[in-house]
């Protein structure tokens, strides 16, 4: 195995306080030490250019089904309880590789179409100002709390026809489903009550889908079902698994795009009063904020096979992190990356990963990113950030977001 000369560098290291505020310096540094780099840390390659990325995720030798379902770590008389989230979460079409992956999206992708998806803006707008009518009055705003966070959470719990009000309760488990994917130095404890939120998650589904069982309706969740009853052999794991998936992929991120989008927009102000001054810019604009701190920054596979990456020789069953957030800030792909620039025209970005994994809800993210963005600009008099220090991001390796946005209102 060919391996890096700085062993002291690890992708890891984002967990820092330095990275976590600013993952990007990290990244530099690992693609200058070798943009094909092997992480003693994580035992695993570690892919931080553009073209690598790209060349990676669109590889058929590359499997997706990474999920570690080893049940050693777990404690043994939770092996029975925690068994049944971890199968289901392996079922989910993040970890699977055709032909079950091709099924299942295919089933899923109906109700993503950009068709679908633009039929829903001027229900997201009514959300938009109906959130935004309840902060006006009070002078300031948690962006986070009071925005971000709700706004997709209503959306896509109608999308799959459950309760908009149990969105309180979605927020636990999502963070749950989170922590698991992200991994981190959790403790065993952690890793279990993580599980147990992910099983209560899978218990909420079950009775939706008893529910429908008796009495149908027209959302994703109920063509899921369907599907299952007309002989797509859609499992009871694969069904929860994937319900999960969507609900949890289709809020937590979108809530991270638009309180970083913010955000890069409010520490680059003349960026912000180019936009407030020519909102024809808002589609280019969406596209170089997912670019410049998108939600997602590693995505991962395993290699089924020995193969060659560069000049550096992978072995079957190694993993390869594919750093999406490196890649968008590649001064090979991207001049001055480093840079929030909202009329960048050629924007080719790796936000939404890329290749059959490709993200089924882009259309939606950016659909919602226009207009609660849109919105914001136009009806937020002269926001300012109350106080930077209480501007942090949470330590992830995965996943990139804000935990809170306090703004002040000027007049």
């Amino acid at each position: 195995m060919q391996q890096n000369n700085d062993t002291r560098l690890s992708l890891n290291d984002v967990y820092q306080p330095e990275y976590v505020a600013n993952p990007y310096k990290l990244y530099h540094r690992l693609r200058k030490a070798d943009p094909v780099f092997w992480d003693e840390q994580l035992g695993g390659w570690v892919l931080t250019s553009y073209n690598d990325v790209v060349a990676m995720l669109r590889d058929p030798r590359f499997s997706a089904q990474r999920f570690v379902t080893d049940k050693e770590w777990m404690p043994t008389d939770m092996v029975e309880a925690l068994g049944s989230p971890m199968r289901a979460l392996t079922r989910q079409m993040l970890f699977l590789d055709p032909p079950d992956h091709t099924r299942l999206r295919g089933l899923v992708s109906k109700a993503f179409t950009p068709r679908v998806i633009e039929g829903l803006r001027e229900h997201i707008q009514q959300i938009v100002d109906d959130l935004l009518d309840k902060a006006l009055p009070q002078g300031h705003i948690n962006l986070i709390q009071e925005f971000t966070y709700p706004l997709p959470a209503i959306v896509i719990a109608e999308m799959l026809g459950v309760p908009p009000e149990d969105r309180e309760i979605f927020f636990k488990w999502t963070n749950d489903f989170g922590t698991i994917l992200d991994g981190g130095e959790l403790t065993q404890e952690q890793l279990v009550q993580a599980f147990m939120g992910v099983s209560e998650f899978m218990d909420y589904f079950r009775q939706i889908i008893a529910q429908r069982r008796t009495q149908t309706k027209d959302d994703v969740i109920q063509a899921l079902i369907t599907a299952e009853e007309g002989g797509s052999m859609l499992s009871e794991e694969e069904l929860l698994g994937n319900c999960i998936l969507l609900l949890a992929a289709g809020h937590g991120t979108t809530t991270h795009l638009l309180g970083n989008g913010m955000l890069a927009l409010l520490r680059n102000p003349t960026q912000y009063q180019l936009l407030k001054e020519q909102s024809d810019l808002l589609q280019l604009a969406v596209m170089e904020l997912l670019r410049y701190d998108g939600p997602v920054q590693v995505t991962a596979r395993k290699a089924k096979e020995n193969l060659v990456l560069r000049d550096k020789k992978i072995e079957a069953g190694q993993n390869v992190y594919a750093v999406l957030g490196a890649a968008s800030h590649d001064p090979a792909q991207f001049a001055d990356p480093d840079r929030l620039d909202i009329q960048r025209a050629e924007n080719r970005h790796l936000a939404f990963g890329q290749g059959i994994h490709y993200c089924l809800g882009a259309p939606l993210a950016r659909l919602e990113a226009e207009i609660a963005l849109g919105a914001l600009i136009r009806r937020l008099p002269a926001p300012r950030i109350e106080n930077e220090a209480e501007v942090e991001f949470f330590p992830a390796m995965i996943f990139r977001g804000l935990n809170e946005l306090p703004l002040t209102l000027g007049s």
